[in-house]
């Protein structure tokens, strides 16, 4: 009879466990709805421009990113908004390929997102041209030997905005997502060039970085560039040290993972142990308010590509990265469906950005249906 009463308990309790989760993941869900539907209303209602724009004093760039985010949440080519947007953004195309305004400095952040926006809109093949000569453009503006750059220069395989800047990781991590959104193997050239420079950007000596800078603050975490003598937005150390900080953490975990490289490596481990550390949706951990909408679309973009649902911090507390991300977002958007950053730094002042940039998260966060 114990026996009996003990597999009955443990039946109503697993039976309890699992309505309790199939709430969760219904709350989830509606909650995801709204905070898509709202925002989306916003983009195509409120923000947009007669000529198409989001920001036409951004050139091309925040217009590609929003309406990416767009087609994302399932608008097409044929929805008002996304055609108007898709018309603007076709005035960009440069005979060399490239999207961008005329004089850019920013030619591969602007292609990048324009390649990526191109590609979603493509499913009928009515814009291979554009994605294709775009897709050879930025493999091209990526440092090389073309450069005069070899594999031991720091700068080799990184992108920056433009030639004439040095590369960087978010630059390059636009890059990658671009060359994915085309299908570029993760064995192509391309990818194993891009590779070594997000290597060189993580502080983790090893085989794959052996620049002067890892060994000073081994913590796995990542920074924004090892070229031009070193650049962390958050800061050096007492010693001199680049500060690693969470939204390049990710970028790096996921360019990392897009150019194939598995869960065992040790580049990957280490990122990992470093999230576990500085796990948070409040800040973007390092850089306080600075960049936080930009860190939730490289935190869920990342955590998407590991593959796993959830995600132990070094506490050992289980979080449901889905869930918390999109509660998190839905607790900061404002009541016409929009969102923006009140750190105005790296343009999150923009409410079309920084809706774009929760769009683009919500979609890498979308919750499991059953």
């Amino acid at each position: 009879m114990k026996s009996i009463c003990r597999t009955l308990a443990s039946f109503v309790a697993l039976a309890s466990i699992a309505c309790a989760s199939l709430a969760t993941a219904a709350d989830d869900a509606a909650v995801y709805q709204q905070t898509v539907s709202k925002a989306v209303t916003y983009l195509t209602t409120k923000a947009q421009a007669a000529d198409g724009s989001y920001n036409s004093a951004a050139g091309p760039a925040v217009t590609a990113l929003v309406t990416a985010s767009l087609l994302k949440h399932g608008r097409t080519v044929d929805d008002p908004a996304v055609a108007k947007a898709l018309k603007y953004l076709q005035q960009f195309v440069q005979e060399d390929g490239g999207i961008y305004a005329p004089e850019s400095n920013h030619k591969n952040y602007e292609t990048c997102l324009g390649v990526v926006c191109f590609a979603a809109a493509n499913k009928d093949g009515r814009f291979d041209t554009i994605v294709k000569k775009a897709d050879a453009f930025v493999k091209g503006l990526q440092w090389d030997d073309k450069e005069g750059k070899t594999a031991a220069d720091p700068e080799f395989g990184g992108a920056g905005y433009g030639k004439n800047k040095r590369p960087d990781l978010s630059n390059t991590s636009f890059l990658l997502d671009a060359l994915k959104a085309t299908g570029t193997d993760p064995n192509s050239e391309e990818m194993k060039r891009a590779l070594i420079f997000v290597s060189r950007c993580q502080n983790l000596e090893s085989e794959h970085n052996t620049t002067p800078y890892a060994a000073k603050n081994p913590d796995g975490g990542f920074y924004y560039s090892p070229a031009a003598g070193g650049v962390s937005q958050a800061g050096t150390t007492e010693t001199g040290a680049l500060r690693s900080y969470a939204s390049m953490t990710y970028a790096g975990l996921k360019s990392m993972i897009y150019a194939g490289v598995g869960p065992d490596d040790v580049r990957v481990k280490a990122a990992i142990g470093w999230l576990k550390k500085n796990y948070d949706l409040d800040s973007n951990p390092g850089m306080g308010t600075s960049g936080l909408f930009y860190y939730y679309q490289t935190f869920a973009k990342a955590l998407e590509a590991t593959g796993n649902d959830t995600f132990v911090d070094e506490k050992g507390v289980e979080h449901n990265w889905r869930s918390e991300l999109i509660a998190e977002l839905a607790s900061r958007q404002a009541e016409d469906g929009s969102f923006v950053n009140a750190d105005p730094r790296w343009m999150e002042g923009d409410a079309s950005l920084v809706t774009g940039y929760a769009l683009l998260a919500l979609a890498h966060s979308k919750p499991a249906t059953k």
